[in-house]
């Protein structure tokens, strides 16, 4: 087969592995010089411990072996199963994840309940105070910045794949083949748009009751820490946005404890990753409410330097990126992305949301899998 995939961020290049993989000559068409969307400016996590029981564990678990395969195989990916902790310091935050050790699937997330001297065992630069910690095995990061240059370059070496950047493809021209900017037509016998948060032009004339909204956060990196972070860090305010920890104990959290109001009115959780260059990721911030501002803040930054400092001990190392992103999140929260036949040959994948990282392998593959390839 021939497939076009629109797009090169991480949802687009998974889709032209999977082509590859099984066989098939890719072209892939980018409207940038190189992907610059929400693919590059997140945290390289492969999350698993937060995702919802069922259908998106099941896909996220799937990505998670995927990105471990490929990761062996494209070691430029720099991927890591470093697990996760997520500290906690009172007994509300203790409650909520006892209760997600609790779960039927906590075995298949990698659950266990430390305590603080076993979670500085784990991570022996946490030497702020805590009182227990929440450790998912499962879970894993790669480097965002570079992991669509590294499958690129194993792309490009099986020969079958072409990558055309600077082109904006506008118009679908029949079965399976679309015109860009340049006034070429790309005929396959499939065609993915894996176009990110791009929601306008051919993506809206195609798809105009697309259930997919966009949303924007803040994040940062900062100079290298001196230590390994040997493992990603969420804290506690992490519980209210992720859905495996519903529960009467988050209840009981969110009646008991409210949010700092600089993390409440941002509607903030800390996520942090340490880079290959011993830098950290950090962040995030989430922005609903259309038109977005495009100034970053520095309230959300004050705040989660005053979160990290707390569980590290010691003073956050100077930041020396920041930055605000935009994705593409599915409004029905039970579906893991949206995938849609928009013409005769062309179909729609979008609305991963901030799942698009850790699950981009295992969309791809059930893609390839749903149209025959």
């Amino acid at each position: 087969m021939r497939v076009i995939v629109v797009g090169a961020g991480v949802v687009g290049t998974m889709h032209a592995w999977q082509a590859v993989e099984r066989g098939h000559e890719v072209v892939q068409i980018e409207r940038e010089a190189e992907a610059r969307g929400a693919s590059l400016r997140n945290f390289g996590q492969i999350w698993v411990s937060g995702r919802a029981g069922g259908e998106e564990l099941e896909t996220a678990l799937r990505a998670r072996d995927l990105w471990e395969d490929i990761g062996a195989r494209v070691p430029r990916l720099g991927f890591r199963a470093n697990g996760s902790l997520t500290p906690v310091r009172n007994e509300l935050e203790l409650a909520v994840a006892e209760a997600a050790v609790a779960r039927p699937d906590a075995a298949a997330r990698g659950y266990r309940l430390l305590t603080d001297e076993e979670a500085r065992a784990v991570n022996p630069a946490l030497r702020g105070e805590f009182t227990a910690a929440l450790h998912c095995e499962r879970d894993a990061a790669v480097e965002p910045r570079t992991a669509q240059l590294a499958l690129r370059t194993a792309l490009r070496a099986s020969g079958r794949h072409t990558f055309l950047p600077g082109r904006e493809v506008r118009e679908v021209v029949g079965n399976a083949a679309v015109r860009d900017d340049h006034g070429d037509v790309h005929r396959g016998d499939a065609v993915v748009l894996c176009t990110g948060a791009w929601l306008g032009g051919l993506v809206r004339e195609l798809a105009p009751a697309l259930p997919v909204r966009r949303v924007r956060l803040q994040m940062a990196q900062t100079d290298p820490l001196g230590e390994p972070l040997t493992t990603s860090i969420a804290d506690a305010d992490s519980f209210r946005y992720y859905p495996a920890y519903r529960s009467p104990a988050l209840d009981a959290l969110a009646a008991g404890q409210e949010q700092e109001p600089v993390a409440a009115a941002h509607r903030m959780q800390l996520l942090m990753v340490q880079r290959r260059d011993g830098g950290l990721t950090i962040g995030d911030t989430h922005e609903y409410e259309h038109p977005f501002a495009f100034d970053t803040l520095e309230d959300p930054y004050e705040h989660l330097t005053g979160v990290i400092e707390g569980f590290l001990g010691r003073p956050l190392p100077r930041i020396r990126r920041r930055w605000a992103g935009v994705y593409a999140q599915c409004t029905d929260s039970g579906r893991v992305v949206h995938r849609e036949r928009v013409e005769d040959g062309v179909w729609l994948v979008t609305g991963p949301g901030g799942r698009g990282m850790t699950c981009s392998p295992a969309i791809a593959e059930r893609t390839a899998d749903e149209l025959g390839w």
